[in-house]
């Protein structure tokens, strides 16, 4: 059956949102891709699959323009079935440690990484509501976010900002937990070669787009698995 998506942070051709996109546009799927700035990745998709590739122009640091997105949709659509709140960031300091690191790019980091999807989720539960099969948001985390498996001394922004995103998402989970057609977890998506020359990280964004989407769909009803799960499905520690 297929399903209408909304993607967050999705310009980058070879990091995960994107292929998110292209997965879920391969499966037949109604995509909304949502990015900051116009994407030459994207407007090509779009070529391919204009009948069912929206794109919205959304900042999710900006009330106003998560807003303006939400009501866009709201025009194109009657119905969200999945959310996925992959857009993110990092500041330039995020790999030094304190006596180098700018304090001031914490709450920056914060804004987007971890209110910005729950911003997505205010302005488009509206639409998410009217999911006939019932819908699911997913925000995706790292395993940057886990207090309990923290070892670095650096990633004073992004650990910060995933750690309250966790924070959020269960808050949201509890919210929710009564309301049979809506579920939220947060992902830890693995390590990928989302940059340019990242030859390291074992994992392929486009293939592994298919195995986050087959994993999404086994945890819409599951009010009752753990809420910040692995890209195996399991539970992660907080």
């Amino acid at each position: 059956m297929s399903q209408t998506v909304l993607i967050t942070g999705t310009g980058r051709p070879y990091a995960l949102g994107f292929n998110l996109v292209r997965r879920y546009l391969e499966n037949g799927d109604c995509v909304f891709a949502t990015v900051r700035r116009p994407s030459e990745a994207l407007e090509a998709l779009r070529k391919e699959y204009s009948d069912r590739l929206h794109i919205l122009t959304m900042d999710i640091s900006s009330t106003e323009s998560v807003s303006a997105a939400a009501r866009e949709a709201g025009t194109l659509t009657s119905h969200i079935d999945l959310i996925i709140n992959n857009a993110t960031t990092a500041s330039a300091d995020t790999m030094k440690e304190l006596p180098d690191f700018d304090l001031d790019q914490i709450a920056p980091a914060v804004n987007v990484g971890a209110v910005g999807p729950i911003r997505v989720l205010k302005a488009f539960l509206p639409l998410l509501k009217n999911s006939e099969m019932g819908a699911l948001v997913v925000n995706i985390s790292s395993e940057a976010g886990s207090i309990g498996k923290c070892y670095r001394t650096f990633y004073l922004d992004y650990g910060t900002e995933k750690a309250a995103l966790n924070m959020l998402t269960m808050t949201m989970h509890n919210y929710f937990k009564d309301d049979p057609n809506i579920n939220i977890i947060c992902l830890h998506p693995g390590w990928m070669r989302t940059n340019p020359g990242n030859h390291e990280a074992p994992l392929d964004p486009y293939e592994h787009a298919e195995t986050l989407r087959n994993l999404f769909e086994t945890k819409r009803h599951d009010k009752d698995g753990p809420v910040f799960i692995t890209y195996a499905g399991e539970a992660y520690p907080w």
